[in-house]
């Protein structure tokens, strides 16, 4: 494994995160990076699995 960069204009928050299972809406405390103006998860509000940090799975602020 090797760092091929840092990304210096990335930040690390947590956010209340809501989703939606089905008929029920649930939200949780979410790991999140907000970069290039977007709140990206890094693991899912419903159960902690992680998320990779791609621009699909980005949420616009």
């Amino acid at each position: 494994m090797k760092i091929l960069k840092v990304l210096e204009d990335a930040e690390l928050i947590i956010v209340d995160l809501e989703v939606n299972l089905g008929d029920e809406v649930r939200s949780a405390p979410t790991l999140c990076a907000r970069y290039k103006g977007k709140i990206i998860p890094l693991n899912t509000a419903h159960d902690g699995r992680p998320i990779l940090m791609k621009d699909e799975n980005s949420i616009d602020t």
